[in-house]
């Protein structure tokens, strides 16, 4: 199973970035796609989660300002992100599981190699 993430990039506060996470080699019947991220200083951290079915589920300080959604079809999952603030600066990790607790990393089998969003004017 690999994992491959991108999307990442240097933008300033306000600005919007869309990241991608293409899933190729599994073969869960059911699964979830998230995204996690992680600072030099923090530990990784919760972003967002998509089921298979549709449902999504967000840590407090991205709702209203990010939004995942996944194309089945595609095994993609995308995390769009917008009105983008200093404190969302961190390399993000797309990861793929079955979870029983969706925002714990400890969850999920795959991880992709993350990508670096840095938000600075």
């Amino acid at each position: 199973v690999q994992l491959q993430a991108s999307g990442g990039g240097l933008v300033q506060p306000g600005d919007s970035l869309r990241l991608s996470c293409r899933a190729s080699g599994h073969s869960f019947s059911t699964y979830v796609m998230a995204w996690f991220r992680q600072t030099p200083e923090t530990e990784r951290e919760f972003v967002a989660a998509a089921w298979d079915t549709g449902s999504t589920y967000y840590r407090d300080s991205v709702k209203g300002r990010f939004t995942i959604s996944l194309d089945n079809a595609k095994d993609t999952v995308y995390l769009q992100c917008d009105n983008l603030t200093p404190e969302d600066t961190a390399v993000y990790y797309c990861a793929l599981g079955d979870p029983t607790v969706v925002n714990h990393d400890g969850e999920y089998e795959y991880w992709g190699r993350g990508t670096q969003v840095t938000v600075s004017s």
